[in-house]
């Protein structure tokens, strides 16, 4: 019974990472489209946004073993630029992050971009690259979000830097929390769970999980960081994410 279920799982996965690239060869044309149709007007590439989130959410569609759920969506306020930051679980937390269906660039590792039809179209969104472990990146990286920012876009980052290894929140880093304090930005923290347990780091077995959850909780104002340190309120936001997560 034990070697069937494995069976099961594999091809479940063999059909997921095939769909995946599948449906990503399918619709990046339309993604290039939207984007040479829209970019002289929509300087902030919104619809593009939505059609990436549209996207992800037939990816998501397509998974018999995943259900997800947005909580606390509301509590994002229509025109604001926020700093959004998120627990990071497994590679499964992009897709579900664009289940929000709102505006924002990703600051994600560099190695990403050049993911076919997936990475390009993250370049054509005009989201931002970052090498870790090299400065220059970082401060390029600072430099695009505060632009960003100032054009009116919110941020999405994974403050942690990395995936966990054993489903625990690990300790924040702090760009993040530099990059609202240099912009007079709010923070939307998120909190993701069950993704660990759908795919782990470094995995390629997907594996069954019904509860899917990612929970919006409340903005954090400007006027309530402005005075403190960057530790300080990625200490602050990493206590509010992980007693939502119970752990």
């Amino acid at each position: 019974m034990k070697n069937k279920t494995t069976l099961i799982s594999i091809i479940i996965s063999l059909y997921f990472w095939v769909g995946l690239f599948v449906i990503s060869a399918i619709l990046f044309p339309f993604s290039f489209l939207i984007w040479f149709l829209t970019f002289l007007f929509d300087k902030k590439l919104v619809l593009l946004h939505k059609y990436s989130c549209l996207w992800s959410g037939i990816v998501l569609a397509s998974n018999p073993y995943w259900r997800t759920r947005i909580l606390g969506r509301e509590k994002v306020k229509r025109g604001e630029t926020y700093v959004m930051v998120s627990n990071h679980q497994s590679g499964a937390d992009i897709l579900v992050l664009f289940k929000l269906f709102i505006p924002f660039k990703w600051v994600a590792k560099k190695e990403l971009f050049y993911i076919p039809f997936l990475g390009w179209n993250m370049t054509l969104n005009r989201y931002i690259p970052l090498q870790r472990s090299r400065g220059r990146s970082k401060r390029m990286m600072m430099d695009k979000g505060i632009e960003a920012i100032r054009k009116g876009n919110s941020i999405m980052m994974f403050p942690e830097g990395t995936r966990s290894k054993e489903g625990q929140i690990q300790p924040f880093k702090s760009g993040a929390f530099r990059l609202a304090l240099e912009t007079g930005s709010p923070i939307l923290p998120i909190a993701i769970r069950g993704t660990f347990h759908a795919i782990k780091k470094g995995g390629f077995v997907i594996h069954k999980n019904h509860d899917i959850h990612a929970v919006v909780l409340e903005p954090i104002p400007f006027k309530t960081i402005r005075e403190m340190e960057p530790h300080e309120i990625a200490g602050k936001i990493h206590a509010l994410i992980k007693l939502e997560l119970g752990q």
